[in-house]
């Protein structure tokens, strides 16, 4: 069950990096003079692939990534630098939709951002994921505060609680 599980997240987790790394290069080709077919044509293909495509992959993706620490009890250090990496993948994506709705919204009136800062802050955060879950390098203890890693609702005896 849990190779399953692996895999279902991992196929989710390719779908989402490569739509993070697609729909930059696919926004880049609007331009303001576009006739109204050409405009209408490349809207519909980056709407649609951010709506039905890319944010279902993410969506899927972190949703079995969440169930497989629970499954295997991965609450060590390295996981929570991993989560952290994620939710600068989900600001990409949320960037992204911005940018597709502002396009879509106010044709020729919006300046689009060039891709190449995106797509290398998206790439970098790709391999630094890949480098922590591949290399799961052992970091101290402290990195994370203590009451992030206590269960809830089981209090710390008053002597161990941080100042």
């Amino acid at each position: 069950m849990i190779a399953a599980l692996k895999f279902l997240h991992i196929a989710a987790l390719s779908i989402w990096c490569a739509g993070l790394v697609g729909l930059p290069l696919l926004l880049a080709l609007h331009h303001p003079a576009d006739e109204q077919a050409h405009f209408s044509r490349l809207r519909m293909v980056t709407h649609r692939a951010y709506v039905s495509v890319v944010t279902p992959a993410a969506v899927i993706a972190i949703s079995l990534g969440t169930v497989l620490v629970f499954v295997r009890e991965a609450f060590v250090p390295w996981m929570f630098v991993k989560l952290a990496l994620v939710g600068l993948l989900v600001l990409a994506h949320a960037w992204i939709g911005h940018v597709t709705l502002q396009v879509g919204e106010r044709k020729g009136a919006y300046r689009l951002p060039h891709p190449a800062p995106l797509l290398a802050a998206s790439g970098i955060v790709m391999i630094a994921i890949l480098i922590v879950v591949l290399g799961k390098p052992l970091m101290r203890d402290g990195l994370a505060p203590t009451w992030l890693l206590t269960p809830r609702g089981q209090a710390l005896p008053v002597d161990e609680v941080p100042r």
